[in-house]
């Protein structure tokens, strides 16, 4: 893994997040970048984290290693095309973006298949810009790669190693594998959110609505806050996963309505129960393929110094913790503070120890 200069085309949440990153971690490596707006390069370089302070015309990316493209799906097309002429011969070219099939496609129509692993890491806020971009934005976050079949296998190692050296937990997939699951677990939630943040304005109840809205309501649509540009490009890019999985839902939901017309009590326990099941499950992952999650949950007495406290039972027993947060919404989750442990033990000794201090534990 030898890779001196990056570059970067757009620096927004995730592209910025990405050379922060590689900043702190690999502050020997050259980066510059170019992006749609002349105060996101500025920004970037007055934070010293590329070294122009202008923007780029694309043959200044001749000698980078890795070229990240950190634009919409759309606009990610077309700068492909564009950059062909000026790849040096074993410069990777990768992507951010949350649909893989179009830009495979493209890369193939190109002949750039020796150049090209898609990337996407599932990471990210509904803020957007290069403003909320952060150094800490990918630890322990999955970041899908979707090499192709023609680039070299070292390029892939090497490629791989680099960004799980940022943090990342790297998985690969095929660009037909990514997009399934994606537009399952990603797509379809934020056209559910929208719509439904859509129907409710449609009401014209605001004041009223507005002032009870609160947990369930905010949760399940906090993404609908998204660039409207970024999943208009995804929509597009990805409509015939989107589009199949939109009939299924459509399906369930017509499925739901008969069974509370017809008051069918069993069935529509059964419903939630399978559902209450399998959204459970997801807190610790039991598959080969993921890594588990050991985390609990703890009721925190509203006072200076509690999270440190916690903090500092913990490692004063060699505990490290992975990763800590407030759920600032408790409408459906029990304990105010969530804790992520690195392993198993850690996390049966932190329960055990913390119970010691008479502290009330969530396991879920």
């Amino acid at each position: 893994m030898d890779f001196k200069t990056i570059g970067f085309i757009g620096l927004g949440l995730i592209g910025g997040s990405i050379a922060k990153t590689i900043r702190r971690i690999h502050p020997d490596i050259r980066q510059i970048a170019t992006s749609g707006h002349l105060d996101t390069v500025h920004n970037a370089y007055n934070e010293g984290i590329i070294e122009n302070d202008h923007l780029l015309e694309l043959s200044s990316f001749c000698a980078c290693d890795i070229i990240f493209l950190c634009c919409p799906t759309k606009q990610n097309l077309f700068y492909l095309k564009e950059l062909k002429p000026f790849l040096k011969k074993d410069c990777i070219v990768t992507d951010v973006g949350s649909v893989k099939g179009d830009i495979h496609k493209a890369v193939h129509l190109l002949d750039m298949d020796a150049n090209f692993i898609g990337g996407h890491p599932m990471t990210g806020s509904e803020q957007m810009g290069y403003a909320h971009s952060n150094a800490y934005l990918l630890e322990n976050a999955y970041y899908i790669l979707t090499p192709t079949s023609s680039i070299t296998q070292i390029q892939i190692q090497n490629f791989q190693s680099f960004i799980s050296s940022l943090g990342a937990i790297t998985l690969r997939l095929t660009d037909i594998q990514h997009d399934f699951a994606t537009a399952a677990i990603s797509h379809l939630p934020h056209i559910i959110a929208s719509g439904l943040v859509n129907l409710v304005d449609s009401f014209h109840q605001d004041d009223l609505l507005k002032a009870i809205a609160a947990g369930g309501f905010r949760d399940i649509t906090r993404i609908a806050s998204s660039s409207p540009v970024m999943w208009q490009n995804i929509c597009l890019s990805n409509k015939e996963q989107i589009v199949a999985l939109i009939e299924q839902y459509q399906d369930i939901l017509n499925h739901m309505k008969s069974m509370i017309s017809e008051n069918k009590e069993q069935e529509i326990f059964d419903f939630f129960s399978s559902a209450k099941d399998y959204r459970d499950s997801l807190h610790i992952q039991k598959s080969a393929t993921f890594q588990p999650i050991y985390a609990f949950y703890c009721d925190l007495i509203d006072e200076a110094g509690g999270i440190a406290t916690i903090a500092t039972i913990l490692a004063s027993n060699n505990i490290s913790i992975k990763n800590i947060g407030i759920i600032h919404n408790r409408e459906f989750e029990h304990g105010v503070l969530r804790i992520e442990l690195y392993n198993q033990n850690a996390f049966h000794c932190a329960i055990d120890l913390l119970k010691k201090y008479h502290y009330t534990i969530y396991e879920q």
